[in-house]
């Protein structure tokens, strides 16, 4: 809702508050104000003018030479090249000197050999938006519809001296969405009365009910319609003040009858409608449900079809309305209209969403509708456009008004006792303050023993428990001014669990590694939710899926980063490391919903490292894949109990894929997808991994132990062992381990040899064996003894020989 200053003060007296300061009263009060604009902030020297004289430039086909009285003594010359600039007008004139939006100043100049001394302006050149401007003046200059004085300041007859505030509403406060509303709250804040509108209609002796008659088929969605007649209208654009006020409330102005109804839709917060009656078609209107199909044209020239869950308004026989929402063009007011037919209704706020949501139409009047008018105002609404219409369209109103239906608007009546209001809000507030609150918010209140029996008007249909009776107290009593307490009773400090921290450790550790994370969908395909999954479990499938693609929980994480890749690839984004951590959907037994487990999964493929000066590059591979995961094991300190073991799984590269164990516990796996099912996504060559994260987390951390940096010089052995070709280096290097006892402080495989000059099916393997004694230096046969002992524990478990 925009809020205008300068309208809002002709209903409460602001005392002359900067906007700024009434902005922060109204957001303390509990309705924020998102923001105060000043409409001419930054525009200076901008004045009325009056065009003496035009004519052609006599260079330029499409520029006018004017001679222009801006309030001097004597009248400038500026060259316009507006087509609808003319003798006679009253513009508005940025003089030399000026500044306008954007710090656009405005210079003496030459325009093709004539001197131009200022600017004629648009109102876009004044900052405002093109939608809000009215359509004859889209496209040019803006005339002054009103005899203005040259000179005086354009930004005071344009309101751009105002400032507009914007109230971010909560849809309970649907009150707001009207000036009077607005003004019933600053009323309150301020402790000062509201200045109502004064409607008095002057009719004409003849009869609206002898020209149309009021029929309601649906009297649930349309309690109440009334309708006024104004007839010997006269069609024209609207004062002023009347299209300044629309414009600062984001209403583009379009005609005095249009704008009358959309003025009182800003002020009174009731939405109306003007019919063109000679149009209209009948002497009936017929409020009713539409006929399922049944078409309309609107008042934006598009054709829509209805259904039985809409409401129109019919001249008995076509629809002519969309009721609440928006108009048909078949009876629209044009310029030839003379006669109008006002109609101001209830309408039931679920009806008229349907029909908005339906047809893709949100309207300022929808949404009042939608959120709840007050039914006490519908009445004087219509009055009040028939006076406006008298003394801005100079119609005459017919007598009385046409009324089907009847409301029951009686206000609600809630009571609150001051033990409870104390109580919730922790106050010591006495009756008197109380009482005061709810006169300021012009509610009436009596008082009986302590308890507050309050009426509430109907413009507050948000209020119908004692609790928004606290809610009211609080905010006009104020929120800073509420006492604050500490908790009582035992609390605990909030820490993570271990699992939570685990999977903050994990992401953080990926993400430092140089994983971006992911984040895909739960739900797959039938033929990808078994893929690389760590269980083999049957799918679970949607009940109503969305689509085929989409119709089973997954298994895995990998497919989806799989598609990650192939989508980002298609787009020549080819090196990417990505990570997720999710939940994958274990089937439990039938009839059970399944068992959620969250795993850790990580996809990279195209270059690892690239530095472009050196002429370096690195592409992924298995061992950058498998030492992201080392370090994360690091990390986590379960380094030592982690074993990688050769694995065959489907849609993995045979020979580069490893299964990951937890102390003999399988807990995951890394390796290359297979070629095949890369060349399927239309991926590069990719490593993948998937861990399950609740078995990272319960797993027992060792203490971290400090161990001194050795004093002692170590002594390393270098072996080159013979084996079979079939024999894993990680066997040799668990059986090294163990032999080489507390003396032997690593072992490193640095080479693998299977060329012409190794027998048939055996190849050679080289470690590096590292000795030392952190008590003292070792000496060569403490070295040889226990290195003797490795060879022949090689020997004996692996049948491996040095090669020689």
């Amino acid at each position: 809702m925009f809020v205008s200053y300068k309208w809002l003060s002709e209903y409460v007296d602001l005392g002359g508050m900067p906007a700024k300061e009434l902005a922060e009263k109204i957001t303390r009060s509990g309705i924020e104000v998102e923001s105060v604009e000043h409409l001419g902030e930054g525009i200076k020297n901008v004045v009325v003018g009056h065009v003496l004289e035009r004519e052609q430039h006599p260079n330029a086909d499409k520029l006018n030479k004017c001679l222009v009285d801006v309030g001097e003594e004597e009248p400038v010359q500026i060259i316009c090249g507006a087509p609808n600039v003319d003798k006679g007008q009253k513009v508005v004139v940025a003089k030399v000197g000026a500044v306008l939006p954007g710090n656009f100043k405005i210079k003496k100049a030459k325009l093709r050999g004539e001197a131009s001394h200022g600017m004629i302006c648009s109102l876009q050149e004044l900052g405002i938006e093109s939608k809000l401007v009215a359509k004859e003046f889209a496209e040019g200059i803006f005339v002054f519809p009103t005899d203005v004085t040259p000179g005086e300041d354009a930004l005071q007859q344009l309101n751009l001296d105002d400032e507009v505030l914007e109230l971010g509403l909560t849809p309970n406060r649907s009150d707001c969405l009207s000036m009077l509303g607005v003004a019933y709250e600053v009323a309150a804040i301020l402790s000062t009365n509201v200045k109502l509108p004064t409607t008095e209609v002057s009719e004409v002796s003849e009869k609206a009910e002898d020209h149309i008659q009021i029929r309601i088929d649906a009297k649930e969605d349309n309690p109440m319609y009334i309708a006024r007649v104004v007839k010997n209208v006269k069609i024209a654009p609207s004062p002023l003040w009347l299209q300044t006020r629309l414009m600062a409330a984001g209403i583009r102005p379009h005609n005095n009858v249009v704008d009358i109804t959309n003025y009182i839709l800003l002020e009174y917060g009731q939405p109306l409608h003007a019919f063109d009656y000679d149009r209209l078609g009948s002497k009936e209107i017929v409020v009713r449900r539409a006929n399922e199909g049944e078409k309309i044209v609107t008042l934006d020239d598009a054709e829509r079809t209805l259904s039985a869950e809409h409401l129109v308004i019919t001249n008995g026989q076509e629809p002519v309305a969309i009721a609440g929402v928006m108009g048909g063009a078949n009876s629209e007011v044009q310029a030839d209209t003379t006669m109008v037919l006002i109609e101001s209704a209830y309408f039931d706020g679920q009806r008229v969403r349907q029909a908005s949501k339906d047809h893709g139409l949100r309207s300022e009047a929808s949404a009042r509708f939608e959120k709840g008018v007050d039914p006490n105002r519908v009445q004087a609404a219509a009055d009040r456009a028939a006076q406006l219409m008298v003394e801005l369209a100079g119609g005459e109103v017919l007598s009385g008004r046409v009324v089907a239906g009847e409301m029951a608007a009686e206000p609600k009546v809630v009571s609150i006792t001051m033990e409870k209001l104390n109580r919730v809000l922790g106050t010591e507030l006495q009756v008197s303050e109380v009482e005061d609150i709810f006169r300021r918010l012009q509610f009436e209140v009596k008082t009986d023993n302590g308890e507050f029996i309050v009426t509430v008007p109907t413009r507050r249909g948000d209020i119908t428990i004692p609790e928004d009776l606290v809610e009211e107290v609080a905010r006009m009593y104020g929120y800073d001014h509420l006492p604050t307490t500490l908790p009582t009773g035992e609390s605990k400090p909030g820490r993570l669990t271990d699992y939570q921290l685990t999977r903050r450790v994990v992401r953080r550790y990926l993400e430092g590694a140089g994983l971006n994370q992911a984040i895909t969908y739960s739900l797959t395909s039938e033929k990808k939710a078994t893929q690389y999954a760590l269980e083999t479990r049957e799918p679970v499938a949607l009940a109503m899926p969305m689509s085929e693609e989409r119709a089973f929980l997954r298994l895995s994480l990998v497919p989806q980063l799989l598609e990650v890749l192939a989508y980002n690839n298609a787009r020549q984004i080819d090196s990417l490391a990505l990570y997720e951590a999710g939940s994958v959907f274990l089937k439990e037994a039938e009839g059970e919903l399944p068992s959620e487990e969250e795993h850790v999964a990580g996809a990279i493929t195209g270059l690892w490292e690239e530095h472009a000066w050196q002429g370096e590059k690195k592409a992924v591979d298995f061992f950058v894949a498998k030492g992201v995961l080392e370090g994360l094991f690091a990390r986590l300190g379960l380094e030592k109990r982690i074993a990688y073991k050769k694995a065959e799984m489907a849609g993995m590269h045979p020979g580069r894929t490893a299964a990951i164990e937890l102390d003999g516990q399988f807990i995951g796996f890394v390796g290359q997808v297979h070629p095949q099912q890369a060349k399927d996504l239309d991926i590069k060559e990719t490593y993948v991994f998937e861990l399950k994260l609740s078995l990272l987390s319960g797993a027992k951390k060792e203490a971290v132990a400090y161990e001194p940096i050795p004093r002692f010089p170590s002594i390393t052995r270098d072996i080159a062992l013979v084996v079979d070709r079939q024999i894993e280096a990680g066997s040799l290097q668990a059986v090294i381990q163990e032999a080489g006892g507390e003396l032997l402080k690593g072992v490193r495989v640095f080479d693998l040899y299977e060329g012409e000059h190794m027998e048939p099916g055996k190849k050679s393997v080289a470690f590096t064996l590292t000795y030392s004694d952190p008590a003292k230096t070792l000496t060569d046969e403490e070295v040889v003894k226990v290195h003797n002992g490795v060879l022949e524990a090689l020997k004996e478990k692996a049948g491996a020989e040095l090669r020689s």
